[in-house]
């Protein structure tokens, strides 16, 4: 069967708010409990969740009798697909419980998405303006509910930003072990942490961007035919044999001139990532707290020594 579902790989760039609407639930695996992130979305023609959620947390995958393309309006695949196996697993909404049946995908940027055979088996009442989600049908109020049958939602930024760092902390690689200097050669992960309250985590633009978009937390004036440092209050641990490249961004290279200096981070580096901002032109040009001001791009590297 063909699943049309629009636009899926595209969800930060969603303008619509009125056809979906975030909030947290409670998946029940066999190994443990997680309180993850979802998204509820009138547009999505099932139920979906990542696989790296699977295998992360134990929740048991059904290989599928017969795989499935996933397709997006205009025909075309997604990269989400195709689908081949399924799952089911205990899911809290608030008071609100059940055993939810999910159709295991790629996801990019959000763990699962609850889509429209959820939504008529509930069939909630969604006060989209205040952002609560009444679970009030007869079969809620008869079966699901153990408590208060309504669900608040969560902001979708703050979503965005959690889902990426679980991803970019612990989904890249199997772990190994560490020492005081950083990460050993077994160990793959990328750890981010935030140094200030203001900081966001580098977050890709499009999902086969190369690069993770970098924030400034402060607003600095970068002048004409000079430099300036912008602080991103954000600070990571890259794997072993790996370099960090600051990178300038396409639009601010074309539109004001501004290119990027002391563009490497070495894998050991543990302060705050800062980007030197140049610009080339004969303006001067302001950055505000919260742009994007470069990108970072992770890239192999070697340990080699030279001798005489």
């Amino acid at each position: 069967m063909e699943n049309y579902y629009a636009a899926l790989n595209y969800t930060d760039t969603l303008e619509n708010d009125n056809d979906h609407i975030m909030v947290k639930i409670q998946l029940h695996g066999e190994k443990e409990s997680v309180t993850i992130n979802t998204m509820i979305d009138s547009g999505a023609t099932e139920d979906f969740i990542d696989r790296e959620v699977c295998n992360k947390h134990g929740i048991k995958m059904i290989k599928a009798k017969n795989p499935r393309e996933i397709y997006l309006a205009d025909g075309k695949p997604s990269t989400m697909g195709p689908v081949t196996h399924m799952t089911k697993v205990p899911m809290d909404i608030s008071s609100h419980r059940e055993l939810a049946t999910f159709q295991v995908a790629n996801i990019q940027n959000h763990e699962v998405i609850l889509g429209m055979p959820w939504l008529r088996e509930h069939n909630p009442t969604i006060d989209w303006n205040d952002k609560r989600i009444p679970f009030n049908s007869e079969p809620c109020t008869t079966w699901c509910l153990k408590g208060s049958p309504v669900a608040y939602a969560v902001p979708e930024d703050k979503v965005l930003e959690e889902n990426l760092i679980s991803r970019f902390s612990k989904v890249q690689a199997k772990k190994g072990p560490t020492t005081k200097s950083g990460p050993t050669a077994n160990d793959q992960t990328v750890r981010v942490k935030k140094l200030s309250h203001e900081a966001r985590v580098p977050m890709k633009g499009t999902a086969r961007a190369a690069g993770h978009d970098l924030y400034a937390t402060e607003g600095t004036d970068v002048p004409a035919r000079g430099q300036a440092i912008v602080g991103t209050g954000m600070a990571i641990g890259l794997p072993h044999n790996t370099y960090g490249r600051i990178a300038p961004r396409s639009s601010l290279a074309l539109k004001h001139r501004l290119t990027t200096n002391a563009v490497v981070i070495d894998s050991d580096y543990r302060g705050e990532v800062k980007v030197v901002l140049a610009n080339l032109g004969d303006q001067p040009y302001r950055v505000e707290k919260g742009d994007r001001i470069a990108q970072l791009i992770i890239e192999k590297s070697t340990t080699e020594n030279y001798k005489k």
